[in-house]
């Protein structure tokens, strides 16, 4: 059984810092990223990292213990079954906290918790090697285009001198 936090809470009580972290972690479902205090980033990662380690395991019992925190049934489908799959080879490490200064009004220290995009650094080869290829044909449409804007330039300077020569006419 989970130990009670001692000192100040987030909220005032157990119970409404239990309902903000369940709010937090349904809106970093939702919405892949959201803007928070520095504190409730700490506090909700190691929630939603659990969420998530519970829904890559996929089974009925796992979906009804996240169900317990994320009341919105549409956040838990999304989150077993488009946000666990993309972990699925990650043993964890899913979010990222990012400090982003202090907010306007009260100064209080602000940052931007979200769901990690790339991959694994394990493989790195497959991960460069696409974008080697994709760069290749880029390159090449690249000496082609100043080719065409040369072909234009040239009708363009031909249809000035027959202009300037239909003048002279």
């Amino acid at each position: 059984m989970p130990k009670p936090t001692k000192g100040p809470r987030l909220g005032g009580s157990a119970a409404h810092q239990k309902l903000i972290l369940a709010n937090l972690a349904t809106s970093l479902f939702e919405h892949g990223r959201i803007t928070t205090t520095e504190a409730k980033a700490r506090r909700v990662r190691p929630l939603a990292e659990k969420l998530i380690t519970k829904a890559k395991k996929g089974d009925l019992h796992n979906r009804r213990l996240v169900a317990r925190t994320i009341r919105d049934k549409g956040v838990v489908h999304e989150l077993f079954t488009e946000i666990a799959p993309r972990f699925e080879n990650r043993p964890g490490g899913y979010t990222r906290i990012t400090k982003i200064g202090p907010r306007k009004g009260d100064n209080a220290p602000m940052a931007v918790i979200e769901l990690v995009q790339e991959q694994l650094s394990g493989a790195p080869a497959a991960a460069q090697a696409a974008p080697a290829a994709q760069e290749a044909p880029a390159a090449a449409e690249e000496t082609e285009a100043p080719a065409t804007a040369e072909d234009a330039g040239a009708e363009e300077a031909e249809a000035t001198e027959a202009k300037a020569e239909g003048d002279e006419k």
